[in-house]
């Protein structure tokens, strides 16, 4: 990004239309291989990005100042040309994550060397039987398999993890498994248990006006996966002992929340859900610098909100589409918060000025 686009990202900040874009999601497919009990995208039939939309996208990247380039979905690398995408994006200059379950690393290997600058890989458990109660198959040895050659390799690796009821108990476990892999970064967030757009038409969800501190009540039916009170008081203890025993991860970053971050994020985001605290409203600001695209060419703000425009084989044009009618009013909306998505949103996004500036 030259001086130009980096004061055209900044400007991005000084109302709602975008000058630049900094950060572009890719959704690269809706299909997926994990079978996850919290998520119903992959029950849905796969369907991949059309090449020529990646390539159109690829094509406006350089010219919209875009530095970062997260290839998601579904499962990413379930797109059978996935790599092909991938360096038509580095091509541009622009910085290669991918975000994938692992599960193909080891079969795909060398074009993941060879295609990415990042990954960021998704473990949910630190035994075999937890990781398959999250993600609905036996994958655990494939994935950390996987995460052996990337680091053998010298790929920078984040794990994420989605803590939820099932796997809260071996957050102390993950963490000791990211750091006998040697990952880059030890990463965590809640389950979302309310969002109707993103992970396919779920069912039993928290309603965005429902449980309060002003209103408790007992939840008749918590969502699969969603923490009990009892769960979140065990879940403040171990927050305690990890501080304790991780002190020195926490302190370089090598763990990336901080421990009183993990308790705004995951405790008093599950607390919530019982009325025991008010949620933890996430400063972001992602709407102001990057966008998701889906394999379909529908776009949205974040993953988190409806979708506000779409791009079509005959007019792809992504930088028109950033500041629509539609794109622009929703820019707005979660700005002057009135987006209630916002107010409990599990993955926040904020970049001030000379964040951008540095991007």
């Amino acid at each position: 990004m030259n001086v130009l686009q980096r004061w055209r990202a900044v400007r991005n900040l000084q109302g709602d239309r975008l000058s630049a874009l900094p950060l572009l999601v890719v959704y690269l497919t809706d299909g997926c291989n994990s079978k996850c009990v919290t998520c119903d995208i992959w029950r849905s039939p796969r369907r991949n990005m059309p090449l020529a939309l990646a390539e159109s996208l690829a094509a406006e990247a350089q010219a919209l100042g875009t530095r970062w380039v997260l290839l998601s979905g579904g499962e990413a690398m379930q797109h059978p040309d996935w790599p092909r995408i991938a360096q038509m994006f580095r091509q541009t200059g622009a910085r290669v994550l991918l975000l994938t379950n692992g599960l193909l690393l080891k079969r795909q290997i060398e074009a993941t060397l060879a295609s990415v600058d990042e990954v960021i890989l998704s473990l949910d458990g630190a035994q075999a039987s937890t990781y398959a109660a999250v993600r609905g198959v036996d994958g655990l040895a494939l994935v950390l398999e996987g995460l052996r050659l990337l680091r053998q390799n010298g790929m920078s690796v984040t794990t994420r993890t989605t803590v939820q009821r099932a796997n809260y108990a071996e957050l102390g476990q993950i963490i000791d498994l990211g750091l006998a892999y040697d990952v880059t970064t030890i990463s965590f967030l809640a389950l979302d248990v309310s969002n109707r757009e993103a992970f396919g038409p779920r069912t039993g969800l928290i309603p965005l006006d429902s449980v309060s501190v002003d209103d408790p009540r007992s939840l008749s039916a918590l969502p699969p996966g969603a923490l009990s009170v009892q769960d979140c008081e065990a879940l403040a203890d171990l927050i305690d002992a990890l501080a304790r025993d991780y002190a020195p991860h926490f302190a370089q970053g090598r763990i990336a929340e901080s421990p009183d971050k993990l308790r705004r994020t995951l405790l008093s985001y599950f607390r919530a859900l019982h009325g025991l605290e008010v949620y933890p409203a996430p400063p972001c600001n992602a709407p102001h610098f990057s966008v998701v695209v889906e394999c379909d060419g529908r776009i949205r703000p974040c993953y988190f909100l409806p979708t506000v425009g779409q791009l079509r084989p005959d007019e792809p044009a992504l930088s028109q589409a950033l500041n629509a009618d539609d794109a622009l009013a929703m820019r707005r909306a979660y700005r002057q918060g009135q987006r209630p998505e916002c107010g409990r949103c599990v993955c926040p996004l904020y970049k001030s000025a000379r964040g951008l500036w540095s991007m």
